[in-house]
């Protein structure tokens, strides 16, 4: 019985530390791995990085768009773009005008 008791006392002297280091090797891992470890946080930067050039580039043509929505502003109405979006809508042209047509998406 002296022996049981003896890997008994060992084992519990043990038992502690070895929750704690499986513990911290649990946790360290899913800090690296996990869903919102380094390793994805290092992705989605990436991902990032990779879609600004994007940005920039919707954020142009947004701001290309607002352009011509303010020259069509009651306030501050340009005539010649109305005529351009009116011949445009209502598919119309003067008698002398030449008419390209192509193939494609036409430009804003």
């Amino acid at each position: 019985m002296g022996s049981y008791s003896t890997i008994r006392t060992g084992m519990g002297q043990i038992a502690g530390p070895l929750i704690g280091v499986c513990s911290i090797v649990y946790f360290g891992f899913h800090v690296v791995h996990g869903d919102r470890g380094l390793l994805t946080y290092l992705q989605l930067k990436q991902g990032i990085a990779e879609t600004e050039p994007v940005l920039e580039v919707a954020r142009a043509h947004r701001e290309q768009l607002a352009q011509r929505v303010r020259l069509l502003h009651p306030d501050n109405l340009d005539l010649d773009m109305l005529e351009e979006r009116a011949r445009i809508m209502l598919n119309y042209g003067y008698v002398d005008d030449v008419v390209i047509l192509y193939e494609g998406e036409p430009e804003p």
